[in-house]
């Protein structure tokens, strides 16, 4: 007997645990699957457990189901929001830092309150359109086990659905470098001579001990990533992160960049009793497989804060490129917001088919701002409401009225973008078309 679902959302990251939460809210039958044993994907399996960005020029921008697991967070653990007041601070301030382990539970509780079914440690394996739906191949520690669905929902991250189900993703001829985040203990930061770390550590480079990308802060980046006990710190270079293979040669290259770290500093005075207090299951990956969307978001359109006519949510970050070594990073002009069409979260030719989080259709310059968890959250919420409204009145989702989803994001506290002829007391007030 195949088990039938209104909405299935494939991969359990910032995207697709807030889709699954909107959908099953609206009162879909929803199933999430998720290959780790944890919900949050980055946030919590990679370590970046900072969340940006909500706002934007002063102004809330982002806010909705995925807002309201990181304040629940806080509010658990006595975290602190930064000051989104000083909008001319460095992005990074802005940056909600969280506790990880309490995010991944409480996404698990919220998950479950909504209604939603969720199978960890399943992955896809096969995608067939039957006319009416999607017949998916789910792969499970049991073994295969089939199942059908109104509306699919890729959150993998890198477009697994999507080109499972036929339809092209397009991947980068070379990948931005991928991160795999420790953190250290055993030493006293506060007795060491930085100063003769920081020689060994650029003398190691230059002998090829070191790579010089092994800290992508640069070559006097040693006294730093010291103080702080590790963190996003190493630049996992020559990646790529399309198929399991790929995956695997990144996983084993960042612990090769971790040791290395590791054997360096654990041999210079003061840090004999260096050690390794966490390392995150996997590495981060920043940029992979982008669907061919119906609307294709360029670094013109995210630079200028082109107002889509379609568009379902905002997202606001610097372009954000990374190098080997150090980071491309433009702040956007004064004022500017951009948003996000529908258009660029559907696979052109698809029917009952959307993607959400970082594999939605842009080119790289705007899919190095837009990649971020603010911006993953916001669409994996618009994707969960449109695939609930379309699988309850039959419409496709390109078709439903953006009316109807404003309506209902923002019956669930999102702030969606204010398109002509309609206001929203929770739009906030933006540029678009470029700074003023």
């Amino acid at each position: 007997m195949m088990d039938r679902y209104d909405v299935l959302v494939v991969g359990g990251g910032t995207a697709g645990v807030v889709a699954a939460i909107q959908s099953g809210r609206a009162g879909a039958r929803t199933l999430l699957v998720e290959k780790n044993g944890m919900l949050g994907g980055t946030m919590t399996v990679g370590g970046v457990n900072y969340p940006a960005l909500f706002y934007a020029w002063g102004r809330q921008v982002i806010a909705g189901i995925g807002w309201e697991l990181v304040t629940a967070t806080l509010a658990e653990t006595g975290g602190q929001l930064p000051d989104f007041s000083d909008a001319q601070a460095p992005h990074w301030r802005h940056h909600v830092r969280i506790d990880k382990a309490v995010f991944a539970a409480l996404a698990d509780e919220a998950v479950l309150d909504a209604g939603v079914e969720m199978l960890l440690h399943t992955m896809i394996g096969g995608v067939e359109w039957n006319g009416d739906g999607w017949d998916v191949t789910l792969c499970t520690k049991s073994g295969l086990q089939p199942v059908r669905c109104r509306v699919l929902i890729d959150c993998t991250g890198d477009a697994n659905a999507v080109a499972l189900a036929g339809f092209p993703v397009d991947q980068p001829d070379e990948c931005q470098p991928g991160t795999l985040t420790f953190r250290i203990g055993g030493y006293d930061a506060d007795a060491l001579d930085m100063e003769r770390i920081s020689d060994a550590y650029k003398a190691a480079v230059r002998e090829g001990v070191l790579s010089e990308s092994d800290l992508w802060q640069g070559l006097g980046a040693a006294p730093g990533f010291l103080r702080a006990r590790g963190g996003n710190a190493n630049h996992v270079c020559g990646i790529h992160a399309a198929g399991s293979e790929e995956r695997t040669q990144a996983e084993v290259e960042g612990r090769r960049v971790v040791m290395r770290l590791f054997r360096f500093f654990r041999s210079q005075p003061g840090l004999e009793g260096l050690r390794i207090d966490d390392l995150c299951p996997e590495v981060g990956i920043r940029e992979g497989g982008i669907i061919r969307g119906k609307k294709t978001i360029t670094h013109d359109d995210y630079w200028g804060g082109r107002l889509w006519d379609d568009a379902v949510c905002y997202s606001f970050y610097p372009i954000d490129l990374h190098l080997p070594v150090g980071v491309d990073t433009r702040r956007l002009p004064e004022g500017v917001v951009p948003t996000i069409p529908r258009g660029a979260m559907l696979p052109e030719g698809s029917r009952g088919l959307v993607a959400a989080g970082r594999c939605i259709s842009g080119d790289r310059l705007a899919h190095s701002a837009y990649r971020v968890e603010a911006t993953c959250m916001a669409t994996g919420q618009a994707a969960g409401a449109m695939a609930a409204l379309s699988a309850d009145g039959g419409l496709d989702v390109e078709a439903l009225p953006i009316g109807d989803v404003h309506d209902l994001l923002r019956a669930h506290g999102a702030i969606v973008p204010e398109l002509p002829g309609a206001r929203s007391p929770h739009t906030a007030e933006v540029h678009h078309g470029g700074a003023r």
